[in-house]
């Protein structure tokens, strides 16, 4: 075993696909090599890169392949062999194929007969024979949308290719790739120590780069980064803001970070931080600096790729640049200010938001008479949250919007609040926006929750009515995202609003119109969509498939297509006991309640054969012709095992009619599982289909008693599957 050292030197690279191409040029060399058969030692081994390189570092790979055993299948015996025992045509090609005699090929036997064989040994090839082609498949494998091509050749990289070190043990493995020769030369920091830097032995590579001010490990680099940022931030006498995404781009970027403290004139703070911060992050890739109370202040960090013998040259560059940013910021926000709100709302009838659903005007009135219908429903005031939507997209027309879009909500909030609107109002046109991405919380107020519902529900009902549902990979409206953000929000904020209802009521307010038939198809397939975005939500979790599938078949969309009222309908026919909490019929607050109950009923030991006896209770009852009994008869309950299952019935009955009137459904289940003993004793001794139809009748009424209750609360038979 000897350790393995390639690297690509590069121009350089994309930032934001730098960690994509560095692990796919390392997963691409280890299949390469496991391909081959080729051991390697991966150790504590993962991708290397910089702006100008990426590098794939193994402790320990083998010098060669093991042996190389090959068995190809031949013709079977009567079709190999004449009559005199001769081969064949199809034999001769066979052997010929194989490059040896006929009379050398061995025979072997399978279920169709016997026939001949091929079998060969041969041994492996070196390890620096085959790295070029592992390197050259890893290469072609990469994720490279657009290759660039340079000189007359007709390879293309990501950037060009200046130098490869390609070294096995301390040999160099000599090979040609997009015209550049293997060595052993690797090249240090462009400014800092521009030459050659010659490698060794690959357990040389991290230190002598590092030697030549190249920090090779992208974990080191990002420690530095944190390291320096944060103690140029306390020096400053505030707590850095270290953005994950930019902080992973400041670390493709450089080679050896250098952090620098930064300010700016204290009267930009008069411009909303989040334009500041924006104009920091996005556009230089600095860190802001913010005080004890997570505001910000006048200072920021700045990068540099250089350890600079003039860092006060190098802070007034930083400074320069910001200025002429923040000066349009400013200017921006107070040409806004002297507009107001009113007046670029008015601007908002001329833009369209889709040519079949109008204007964003259009838009702007649908929502605003959700929001004030479904306010009057979760006891928030209906005259704020139509204020708060009529508002709610007139910083679209804004120039600070304009200039940086990611403000949008933000920006109304800061408009509302200079002119003087209620607080919850101007909140509530920010919170409408949230959760703006994965991970975010929901709209924290009602109001703002209110409004984030109904600005959700008119997007997904106007996306649907106009044809746009997504398909593969296109979603321009963010319809996906849109659902997963209402259902979010409907169960995250507590708010128990029935979900059907909201999306018709939705739907009938578009400038799309259908007929009725239209829109309860529209309504089905909005209805299963935002279902859909469920699966993945809870799956997140930690739900399995089945688990989902319980609650959903009985008071999900399924349900809802069998029986519009929802809880009450069953799916074999049976009429469900799940009537008791008809008033939360198709809540996703109360799915999800039902859901987490079901989670917990999982994992009782009584639940596994109380799921069998229910799916056998409905597979019997689904084979009854004509109408299902329901009137128990006392004095039919001929056998012990079917009186007591009675007995327990009618008990666990009376126990669970309060707990589900209270949707305590953890205790409903929890109960319903002290059912286990009667129910197990009445399969294991009581014939259901009895001769006597009278008897038979009254089991199968008991029968659908138990079901019923059993399913209460989900269709408990899935978790069986």
């Amino acid at each position: 075993m000897k350790p393995l050292l390639i690297e690509l030197g590069t121009e350089e690279l994309p930032v934001k696909a730098l960690p994509g191409l560095a692990q796919a040029f390392f997963d691409g060399i280890l299949e390469g090599l496991g391909k081959r058969g080729i051991a390697f030692d991966h150790g504590e081994a993962k991708p290397l890169y910089t702006p100008r390189r990426l590098a794939v570092l193994l402790p320990g790979v083998a010098g060669e392949q093991p042996e190389q055993r090959s068995e190809v299948l031949g013709p079977y015996l009567n079709i190999a062999l004449d009559g005199d025992g001769q081969p064949t045509r199809a034999l001769q090609g066979f052997a010929a194929k194989a490059g040896v005699e006929w009379s050398a090929l061995e025979r072997t036997t399978d279920n169709k007969g016997e026939r001949f064989v091929h079998r060969a040994v041969k041994p492996g090839a070196s390890t620096a024979q085959l790295l070029p082609e592992i390197i050259g498949e890893a290469i072609a494998a990469m994720p490279i949308p657009k290759p660039m091509r340079w000189g007359d050749h007709g390879y293309g990289f990501a950037r060009p290719v200046h130098w490869l070190v390609l070294l096995l043990g301390a040999d160099v493995v000599d090979t040609e790739l997009m015209g550049v020769r293997s060595g052993r030369t690797s090249r240090g920091h462009r400014f800092m120590h521009d030459q050659p830097v010659p490698i060794a032995s690959p357990g040389d590579y991290v230190e002598l780069l590092r030697a030549a001010k190249v920090l090779a490990d992208p974990d080191e680099r990002r420690a530095r980064i944190v390291e320096e940022v944060e103690a140029a931030a306390t020096s400053c006498g505030g707590i850095a803001r270290i953005d994950a995404g930019i902080l992973e781009e400041v670390n493709g970027l450089t080679e050896w970070p250098r952090a620098i403290g930064c300010s700016f004139d204290r009267e930009f703070l008069a411009v909303p931080a989040e334009a500041l911060i924006a104009t920091m992050e996005t556009n230089q890739k600095f860190f802001p600096v913010l005080d004890g109370d997570g505001r910000l202040g006048e200072h920021f960090i700045g990068i540099a790729n250089i350890e600079s013998r003039d860092q006060a040259e190098v802070r007034r560059g930083y400074e320069r640049v910001i200025r002429p940013r923040f000066s349009d910021a400013q200017f921006f926000f107070a040409e806004d200010l002297k507009q107001g709100l009113a007046s670029m709302a008015a601007g908002l009838a001329s833009v369209t938001y889709q040519a079949k659903l109008g204007t964003v005007a259009d838009k702007v009135a649908r929502v605003a008479a959700l929001a004030e219908a479904i306010a009057g429903e979760v006891g928030v005031d209906p005259r704020h949250a139509r204020r708060a939507a009529e508002l709610s997209k007139a910083d679209l027309q804004s120039r600070l919007v304009g200039e940086f879009p990611e403000l949008q909500g933000i920006a109304g909030r800061y408009y509302a609040t200079a002119q003087d609107e209620p607080g919850e109002v101007a909140a509530a046109i920010d919170e409408a926006y949230m959760p703006r991405f994965a991970g975010d919380a929901i709209a924290p107020s009602p109001l703002g929750q209110v409004l984030a519902i109904a600005e959700r529900l008119d997007t997904l009902a106007g996306g649907f009515a106009a044809g746009l549902k997504p398909t593969g990979n296109k979603d321009p409206f963010a319809l996906r995202r849109n659902a997963l953000g209402l259902a979010r929000t409907l169960i995250e904020s507590g708010l128990d609003l029935a979900i059907a209802p909201l999306l018709q009521r939705a739907l009938e307010q578009q400038t799309v119109k259908t007929n009725a038939a239209g829109t309860r198809e529209s309504l089905t397939d909005l209805h299963g969509f935002v279902f859909d975005r469920l699966r993945g939500y809870y799956a997140d979790q930690g739900v399995s498939a089945q688990q989902f599938e319980s609650v959903a078949s009985l008071v999900g969309p399924i349900a809802a297509e069998a029986a519009p009222t929802g809880v009450g309908a069953d799916r074999a026919g049976v009429a469900g006991a799940a009537s008791a909490a008809s008033s939360s019929a198709g809540s996703l607050l109360d799915f999800d309640r039902r859901l987490k109950a079901i989670v917990e009923f999982a994992k009782l030991p009584e639940a596994a054969a109380l799921a069998a006896a229910n799916k056998r209770s409905r597979n019997i009852l689904r084979k009854v012709e004509g109408e299902l009994p329901s009137a128990i008869d006392a004095a039919l309950l001929v056998e012990d095992a079917e009186r007591e299952l009675a007995a327990a019935v009618d008990a666990a009955i009376a126990d669970t009619d309060p707990l589900l009137a209270a949707r305590d459904y953890v205790a409903v289940l929890a109960r319903l599982a002290r059912l286990r003993p009667q129910v197990d004793a009445f399969f294991d001794g009581v014939m259901v289909n009895a001769d006597d139809a009278a008897v038979r009748n009254n089991r199968l009424a008991l029968l659908k008693r138990l079901s019923d209750r059993l399913g209460s609360v989900a269709a408990i038979e899935h978790l069986s599957i």
